[in-house]
């Protein structure tokens, strides 16, 4: 697979990464672990080397496995993990700190868990508006100087505590949510990071599944699947962003190529400095989304996709008005 470096940094990753939060988390039964392990392993076989996963994400249970399933290859891949929150007392709601003594502390468990000496790639998970972030960026300079990390991430933050973060310690790459139906991180954030020369790290680039077509208004999720809080995946929102799926059909005939791999070679036409990182639980799955890397989609295609986009209104808020709250700080 190519590579790709994220911004101005060194850092050098596959064109794809692995998401790997919903082995654990979030989209219903988390998968069983010998599974987990071979998947993640199937990935790095077939060129991925950029691996995503988050304390949050179990919690720790995520962490876990992507370090059991990496500790083999360790020399080989990158992976990225994230702070930024302490749990209630139910070990599940999830509560905003980014205080500096929390990072330390966090870090050191997170590298015992990934069975690691060092982070490749550390971000903020979520902006802690209690916290500065000047305090955070100089936090995570002072692991890196210490060698526990590599570069220093954020996560659905605005532009302003970009700059801000960037002028203390610099960020190497911004990780939020982007795909052809959530476009917005191209009115303010793209052009920022451009000048500012970081790298750009799409989670969602299929829509949370939607994109791919396996999804209809008729689908019903598991009761601890995230989508189901989720007003974009309301019964009457997936009816009518049904033809936003419709057209990424047309597109993916003419290319003799599927849904997915449509919307992954979009996002990579956008920014060379951009890598997505989908996720999934299925071999074929990890296999189709790689394919996606080698989908060319040339400037002809690219604009009639954006001319067909202008005609399609996507219906639904992509978070819950609670967690909404929590991006773009």
């Amino acid at each position: 697979m190519k590579k790709r470096k994220l911004g101005n940094s060194n850092l050098e990753v596959s064109s794809i990464g692995f998401g790997c939060m919903g082995l654990s988390y979030g989209y219903g039964p988390a998968t069983d672990k010998k599974e987990g392990i071979a998947l993640i392993r199937a990935a790095v076989e077939r060129g991925v080397t950029f691996f995503d996963t988050a304390e949050v994400y179990g919690p720790f249970t995520n962490e876990e496995l992507v370090g059991e399933a990496l500790a083999p290859v360790r020399d080989q891949v990158i992976i990225a993990t994230k702070f930024g929150f302490t749990f209630g007392d139910d070990g599940k709601q999830q509560i905003l700190n980014s205080r500096p003594e929390h990072i330390r502390k966090v870090a050191e468990e997170s590298l015992k868990r990934l069975k690691t000496d060092i982070i490749d790639l550390y971000y903020q998970h979520r902006v802690d508006p209690e916290v500065p972030i000047e305090d955070v960026a100089g936090t995570v300079r002072d692991l890196i100087q210490e060698g526990k990390v590599k570069y220093f991430g954020l996560s659905e933050a605005g532009v302003g505590t970009i700059r801000r973060a960037h002028q203390i310690q610099p960020v190497a790459a911004l990780q939020s949510e982007y795909s052809l139906w959530w476009r917005e991180p191209e009115k303010d954030i793209l052009p920022a990071l451009e000048e500012l020369g970081i790298g750009f790290v799409p989670f969602s680039p299929l829509g949370k599944g939607f994109l791919t077509g396996a999804i209809n208004e008729d689908t019903t999720f598991s009761e601890n699947d995230f989508r189901n809080c989720v007003p974009r995946f309301s019964p009457e929102a997936r009816k009518a962003n049904q033809t936003l799926v419709d057209l990424l059909g047309d597109i993916a005939a003419s290319k003799q190529a599927s849904r997915a791999q449509v919307a992954i070679a979009w996002i990579l036409a956008q920014k060379p400095w951009i890598v997505p990182i989908p996720g999934t639980t299925k071999l074929h799955r990890l296999e189709e989304n790689i394919a996606g890397a080698s989908v060319e989609l040339t400037a002809e295609d690219l604009r009639e996709i954006e001319s067909a986009m202008a005609k399609i209104t996507i219906q639904g808020n992509r978070y819950p008005e609670a967690l909404q709250k929590r991006v773009g700080r």
